[in-house]
């Protein structure tokens, strides 16, 4: 079987996506997109190009040219600084990441903190570029709640954490920043943080 073929079979079943649709999508029949993927025929180019559209890959990531882009899917936790009536707190909470290409969705599965401490659940979309940085918004999920902002991040090269910083509206208007972390563990998360602001310190 051609690796064009297996491409296909893997990425379409990560997307959840059946045959069907994925014929539907590209506006070819479902047996064309069987004799695809079992190597029997290859895809002009037109047709090639929205297969990868569809499946949200490239041309040369369809034809099996990896791009070696990490994969980021997966529960992790997510330590922020922050600050309440003027004192600092560093929160924690767990976040569910889904991946489709480079675009991440995040979207929090605890809040961390009592809600009356400032803890909210928040959703927000980060754009991978070059495996390298991490970019993109977050916002409150809590109705009550008017926090907004942005992130920036540095992933480390095997895709192991993501450290940074964001910027967001506080509760009573201000635009405020901290340090941000993100590992596979609470710890992990936490121990970030701590270095980041030791290397502030020290700058």
């Amino acid at each position: 079987m051609s690796e064009m073929a297996e491409v296909m079979k893997e990425r379409r079943a990560d997307l959840g996506m059946s045959q069907a649709e994925l014929a539907a999508a590209v506006g070819v029949q479902t047996r064309q997109i069987r004799r695809y993927e079992a190597g029997e025929q290859h895809p002009v180019l037109p047709v090639a190009v929205a297969i990868a559209d569809a499946l949200k890959i490239t041309v040369n990531e369809l034809a099996g040219m990896t791009s070696q882009r990490l994969s980021l899917s997966g529960e992790w936790w997510a330590s922020w600084q922050t600050w309440k009536d003027g004192v600092e707190v560093i929160t924690a909470q767990e976040v569910r990441i889904g991946q489709q290409g480079d675009l991440l969705s995040v979207r929090t599965t605890t809040r961390g903190i009592e809600v009356e401490d400032g803890g909210y659940h928040w959703q927000g979309e980060l754009r991978l570029w070059d495996n390298e940085i991490l970019m993109g918004w977050y916002a409150a999920a809590d109705g009550s709640v008017r926090s907004k902002g942005t992130f920036y991040f540095v992933l480390h090269p095997h895709g192991l954490t993501m450290r940074g910083r964001w910027v967001g509206l506080s509760y009573d208007g201000k635009i405020i920043t901290g340090w941000g972390g993100v590992a596979k563990s609470e710890d992990g998360a936490r121990g970030i943080i701590s270095e980041l602001e030791g290397n502030a310190d020290s700058v």
